[in-house]
């Protein structure tokens, strides 16, 4: 009886087998899974940079080209006062009489007022528009990660 106590108590504290095969396997999975989950998180991001990168270049040139436009609108609006002022400085000298000229003025005043409200109009417009297309590239761009996001 005494013997089959000791190779019970031996059975005890002998170390279980250790397959280091099996371990390296797990470890090689492993590993291959990280290495393949970086590549996609990398391709991910690079894809992301660029079109990040793509639609700041297009919304830089975008507003670019709406500042000359709005610059331009700006020109014309100011050579449009200009004129009307330099003509009715020119009729003003041909006044006759004090009511020609106050009949003169008023028409001035009305006809600046009205210019000046057809340019309000028409910057706004322009920079309603301007803004609008600033904006399409990074709004593509934020909405395309979204959905990604989304279908993640």
């Amino acid at each position: 009886m005494a013997t089959k106590k000791t190779t019970a108590s031996a059975d005890v504290f002998e170390f279980p087998t250790f397959d280091v095969s099996k371990m390296t396997d797990g470890y090689r999975e492993m590993a291959d899974k990280s290495v393949n989950q970086t590549k996609e998180a990398y391709a991910k991001a690079k894809t992301v940079a660029e079109d990040a990168t793509k639609a700041m270049e297009s919304t830089l040139e975008t507003a670019q080209a709406g500042t000359v436009e709005l610059s331009l609108k700006a020109i014309d609006a100011a050579r449009g006062n200009v004129e009307h002022s330099l003509s009715h400085m020119e009729a003003l000298l041909g006044v006759k009489s004090v009511a020609q000229m106050i009949e003169l003025q008023t028409g001035f005043f009305r006809k600046q007022a009205e210019m000046m409200a057809d340019q309000a109009k028409t910057m706004q417009e322009a920079a309603r528009k301007v803004a609008e297309d600033v904006s399409k590239p990074t709004k593509a761009v934020a909405e395309k990660a979204m959905s990604e996001i989304k279908a993640a």
